[in-house]
């Protein structure tokens, strides 16, 4: 695995801390969209994967995760982060002009990433969406209908039923433990709803990967705004997995079904 860098961007919102795995003559650059609460630090291994292919890799944490600036897990308004996304696209373009640029969102960066397909489909060569919060998702609506929001944080043994997986994300002091916010709550909400009447992303090769067995967002919620989004869809439901299908004892399936899709997707 080649040395990590590390950039810092003028956010929407204050600095974003962003990753580079760099490759020394990339054939195509791939941006890797994190999921809620963790940040890119837990994407060594599909960094890895997508390296061997021939990308160079970025990611950002998003604003209020990881080292990046912002309360924690605060977000009013998912708009800025898929234009921080775009802030990083336009730092890898710069470094790499003229190549194909493949997107990857897990969980929330799901969300993230079907709606920066869909406002800037002609910039993408690929799309790649693990366990996404799209379509039917039913946690934002349960709980902004309490008065107060439970202080339950997400059980470690929901992302893979790899024990290790589970201790290491309970140690990590870069993962939020706390309780989900309202604010980020309702911006899930109008955002799961601006996906939902945004429009398809045309004949763009579309890779969805998800765990059968996932019960924080569920393949069959997912499932109508996948289908929604449209695409030239390759789907792969892994029996047994929970939510992170990259961090699962399947986790070896599930890059292999990224190379097989990109080598289909992508010229060489």
């Amino acid at each position: 695995m080649p040395h990590v860098r590390a950039h810092l961007l003028d956010g929407t919102r204050g600095e974003i801390a962003v990753r580079e795995w760099p490759h020394p003559s990339p054939r195509f650059l791939a941006l890797l969209v994190h999921g809620y609460g963790e940040h890119a630090g837990r994407y060594d291994g599909l960094a890895a994967v997508l390296a061997g292919q021939g990308a160079a890799v970025y990611a950002p944490d998003h604003m209020g995760h990881g080292r990046s600036a912002g309360e924690r897990v605060l977000i009013e308004d998912f708009e800025d982060v898929v234009a921080d996304v775009g802030s990083v696209a336009d730092l890898a373009r710069a470094a790499h002009p003229g190549l194909p640029l493949v997107l990857a969102g897990h969980s929330m960066g799901g969300l993230i990433a079907a709606r920066y397909a869909q406002l800037h489909r002609p910039e993408l060569g690929a799309l790649i969406l693990s366990g996404p919060v799209i379509g039917a998702w039913e946690l934002p609506g349960r709980l902004l209908a309490l008065p107060e929001i439970p202080d339950t944080p997400v059980s470690p043994s929901a992302l893979s039923r790899d024990p290790a997986v589970g201790a290491a994300y309970a140690a990590d002091p870069l993962v939020w433990h706390g309780p989900m916010k309202r604010a980020t709550l309702q911006a899930f909400a109008r955002t799961l709803d601006a996906v939902a009447e945004g429009g398809d992303v045309e004949d763009l090769p579309v890779l969805w990967l998800h765990g059968a067995d996932d019960r924080l967002v569920p393949s069959a919620g997912s499932r109508p705004g996948v289908e929604r989004l449209g695409g030239d869809l390759t789907e792969r439901i892994f029996p047994g997995a929970r939510h992170e299908v990259f961090h699962e004892t399947v986790k070896d399936e599930a890059f292999a079904e990224v190379t097989r899709f990109l080598d289909r997707a992508l010229p060489r």
